[in-house]
């Protein structure tokens, strides 16, 4: 019957993630839960899961990080900062997406398409394309990135223990978009609304305080649990992204409308899942099954990311395996497993960037996803290539 619970809450998981990834994880959870943990436990499973201190600090922390976003949005910060910022068409196409991207809203790409399209060049398909791909690119060590902290958390680690072995791969990707997706935006690029030098400086201000906070706070105050740090730097950067140009009396709707429950109750999904998993007696089962490390990394990683157009939910189900299957994992092998579960997500039709970038640049899904392949396909390679070598 475990073999069965797994095998139904894996179906559950793609069945439902392209609707709701937590209300997907929750009702995976209770169906593994049923079929492989006793009834008189599974209660007990469940709570002991979410009761961590760290875990409940780090869900309500990541329910802040898009109201950030919709805070700075609000307050006009945008399109000032990119207008400021050096270079010409190709470091606009370059550098627009990657600065929006550390705004992490589901679609989010949809805030960057518009001053791409001002910007201009190129055919629509590879306008498209360059916002998708350059808009996860910094997120690959952005620390307050809510796939990077969660993911850490769920290999016992710290986000900034991770973050050098990311920046590698953050090189390798802005280099292939560079050669493979900006050939076409020649020339300098046409006038935006920059405004002044403070409209340039207070948005990097809001976006690098939450990192730089989270980072002495954990080195220099004796918290009760690391991620408070967390969770108290993401309010200060919401507490100034608010003052910087919005009305505290708006906040209410801002929060409304930015829904962050959405993005706590997907954390809190995720380790739901994995209490079940550990207590299900599925970890014992995998380690004796001596699965092919670099078949469960890149294989179940893509198809998952593929599958659910959610990277969380491929962590969420692939670093368990892995961890039962050998026990523990090292710095380098999570940088890997990472990528693949990304990679699968970058290019998954249910991805909303991938779809609101090509839409609003009026490209066909097909044509945009072609343009993309020729650098994930190199990425991949170095992927495998990295798996094999440090798996």
């Amino acid at each position: 019957m475990v073999w069965i619970g797994f095998a139904l809450s894996l179906g559950v998981l793609l069945g439902l993630a392209r609707w709701s990834l937590w209300g997907a994880m929750a009702l995976g959870s209770l169906v593994l839960g049923l079929l492989a943990v006793p009834l008189g436990t599974l209660p007990g499973v469940m709570v002991q899961a979410l009761a961590d201190p760290g875990v409940l600090a780090l869900a309500a922390a990541v329910g802040l990080i898009p109201l950030i976003g919709a805070a700075l949005e609000r307050g006009g910060w945008m399109e000032p900062l990119v207008a400021q910022l050096p270079g010409g068409r190709r470091t606009a196409f370059a550098l627009t997406p990657a600065v929006f991207g550390l705004l992490p809203i589901p679609g989010g790409a949809l805030l960057s398409a518009p001053i791409l399209e001002r910007v201009g060049g190129g055919k629509p398909e590879e306008r498209a394309a360059a916002n998708v791909w350059f808009r996860h690119v910094l997120l690959f060590f952005y620390p307050m990135s809510t796939a990077l902290i969660a993911g850490a958390k769920l290999a016992g680690q710290d986000v900034w223990t991770v973050l050098p072995y990311q920046i590698p791969w953050a090189a390798l990707a802005m280099g292939l978009g560079a050669a493979f997706l900006l050939a076409p935006f020649r020339g300098p690029k046409p006038a935006l609304n920059a405004g002044s030098r403070w409209r340039f400086v207070f948005p990097f201000a809001v976006l690098l305080l939450a990192p730089g906070l989270d980072y002495a706070l954990k080195r220099l105050v004796a918290l009760p649990v690391p991620e408070l740090a967390t969770l108290i730097a993401l309010s200060a950067s919401f507490g100034l992204a608010v003052v910087g140009g919005v009305s505290w009396r708006e906040v209410p709707q801002l929060v409304w409308k930015g829904a962050p429950w959405r993005f706590s109750l997907i954390l809190v999904g995720m380790f739901l899942y994995l209490g079940v998993f550990q207590a299900s007696g599925l970890p014992g089962l995998l380690a004796r099954l001596d699965l092919p490390v670099l078949g469960v990394v890149l294989g179940l990683g893509l198809l998952m990311g593929l599958a659910t157009g959610r990277q969380q939910a491929a962590v969420s189900v692939v670093l368990p395996i892995y961890l039962a299957a050998k026990g523990s994992i090292s710095l380098w092998g999570f940088s890997v497993l990472y990528q693949a579960t990304y990679l699968g997500y970058l290019l998954s039709p249910l991805h909303p960037c991938l779809t609101v970038s090509a839409e609003y640049a009026g490209a066909s899904l097909l044509a945009t996803w072609r343009r993309l392949l020729a650098p994930s396909a190199v990425l991949l390679g170095a992927v495998a290539l990295a798996g094999a070598l440090l798996l």
